[in-house]
């Protein structure tokens, strides 16, 4: 018996606790029937059993719900809810709270939400008392909302703030009204979607539990926020500062978006273009989008020594994360898109696929809700597998088309992708795009210079924003170029349809059927 077998099937439980948490509450007690129920299996397979053959299947067998039992307690963990009783006895209610901005605030065209810590709430009466606990003007208090007020004044990650509004719970949302709920909370285009969406949930990932609209807010103080994530803050905001002032809307913010993730100040026109011709991705902050970051840099340093050139992708990966603020999402997409390197360098599919899974459950750990209720992570997983499995094997198929420009590769990579997201994104969004593959075909080709290029604009612009002006002409024609392939894509009668019936059913056939097709290929090669 391998360790490696043993390895995976102690993930599996691990990770199938999780997922069957995201949607039963097994609770604590639980927790407790496993670890004995395990211990009881292991006990009788070391004393009772004698065949060699049933004492391994015995022993994976209590491996596989001791491993269970503890995802299910790190689910519970995750799931042990703030209560903080001056918060719950106020809501419905109007409400003073002062918190601290605990993430970028998250601008859109009309409005701001604020992600804040809340630390103190302020009552009118002089002497307040809440079931037994001590009367005070200003209370303590603990948990995180989502705030959303006007653009103005603006405010940053670190600031104290006084917020005023009436104290309210996340609420999941009608079908009437999903597309409004995830366009204000993710920054998505306006197209229909088709699926229920758990806004609850998506909120409670990230220990997001109150929320309050139409803030009226005042600034306290700034300065309240980690050293290190202000930095990195400030320098991310200054270098989008550096592609306006230079290359101009809509291309500035294309290019934040292509280069940082940052797709929030895209215009909805632009987004939808994107999204009706399958070119989200581009503008997402995934391990997919990182993983061309680092070709484009392994493919910049290729007249050196290959391991140097790799290198120098793993060395651009850390920067780029860096760069972006260091989100959580931008380290789960740093973590895939390294793996990937990491892949070409050690060229040893089996191992990396394993670090892979193991890298997985490590974010699992740290959070284990981004396995249900954070379809950036599903969406980096996803592509990540698939540049490493599927995209060698298409490769193969597609002798016919020309290695020049490495056109090849962004055949074989983008349609590997497109195979592996589609069926989530068919149950998520419900929109099938016909275009997509020419228009990703046409753009990507372009991706590793447009990001070259807009990187030099926004850190020459450090120094001088005059020394940046022919970087930014290029970028601006590149990025011109795209958004009118993305424009003449949609614009076609036939681009897209919406697809309804898309259910759980036809999501787990449809990559139970992937699987079968990988398998099936994988032994015609043997």
């Amino acid at each position: 018996m391998s360790r490696d077998f043993i390895l995976l099937i102690s993930l599996c439980g691990f990770v199938s606790a999780i997922f069957i948490c995201s949607f039963i509450k097994l609770g604590f007690s639980f927790f407790l029937f496993l670890i004995l129920l395990s211990i009881i299996i292991f006990i009788f397979q070391k004393f009772f059993v004698t065949d060699l053959k049933e004492k391994r299947v015995i022993f994976l067998i209590s491996i596989f719900v001791f491993s269970f039992a503890v995802g299910v307690l790190r689910y519970e963990i995750k799931d042990i809810k703030n209560n903080d009783i001056y918060l719950s006895e106020n809501l419905g209610k109007k409400v003073v709270i002062e918190g601290i901005i605990s993430d970028e605030p998250n601008r859109k065209d009309k409005t701001v939400m604020l992600t804040v810590d809340f630390k103190k709430i302020i009552f009118a009466s002089s002497s307040v008392s809440v079931s037994g606990r001590p009367a005070c003007d200003t209370c303590v208090v603990a948990g995180r909302g989502i705030i959303s007020t006007d653009l103005y004044p603006e405010f940053k990650y670190g600031d104290m703030i006084k917020i005023s509004g009436k104290l309210e719970k996340p609420e999941n949302f009608p079908s009437t009204s999903l597309d409004k709920a995830r366009n204000k909370s993710l920054g998505t285009s306006s197209l229909s979607s088709i699926n229920s969406f758990d806004y609850v949930s998506y909120l409670e990932k990230d220990d997001i539990e109150y929320k309050i609209d139409f803030a009226k807010t005042e600034l306290i103080s700034s300065g309240h926020g980690n050293p290190i994530k202000t930095s990195l803050f400030w320098f991310k905001n200054k270098f989008i500062d550096n592609l306006n002032k230079v290359i101009g809307e809509p291309q500035s913010s294309l290019m934040s978006g292509i280069i940082l993730g940052a797709k929030s100040s895209m215009d909805e026109n632009t987004t939808n273009n994107f999204r009706i011709a399958g070119l989200s991705h581009i503008v997402a902050l995934s391990g997919y989008n990182i993983t061309i970051v680092a070709e484009s840099i392994i493919k910049f340093f290729s007249f050196l020594p290959r391991n140097f050139a790799l290198s120098g992708g793993v060395v651009g990966i850390i920067l780029f994360v860096i760069m972006t603020g260091s989100s959580s999402t931008a380290i789960r997409a740093g973590i895939m898109s390294l793996i990937v390197v990491l892949a070409g360098i050690t060229r040893r599919k089996y191992k990396i696929g394993r670090a892979l899974l193991i890298a997985g459950v490590i974010m699992l750990i740290f959070n284990p809700k981004i396995l249900v209720f954070d379809i950036s992570f599903q969406l980096s997983f996803l592509a990540t597998i698939a540049i490493i499995y599927v995209a060698p094997i298409l490769k193969n198929r597609f002798s016919f088309v020309t290695e020049r420009f490495g056109l090849r590769d962004i055949v074989s990579s983008t349609i590997s992708a497109q195979i592996l997201v589609l069926p989530l994104l068919l149950y998520k969004m419900g929109i099938f795009s016909f275009v997509a593959l020419p228009a990703n075909i046409l753009i990507l080709a372009f991706i590793s210079t447009v990001m070259l290029f807009g990187f030099l604009t926004g850190i020459i612009g450090f120094v001088s924003l005059i020394v940046s002006l022919p970087f930014a002409w290029v970028s601006w024609f590149l990025l011109s170029y795209m958004i009118k392939v993305s424009e003449f894509f949609a614009s076609l009668p036939f681009a897209y349809v919406n697809i309804s019936w898309f259910s759980e059913v036809f999501l787990i056939l449809s990559y139970v059927l992937i699987t079968v097709w990988f398998l099936y290929e994988r032994r015609s090669k043997e």
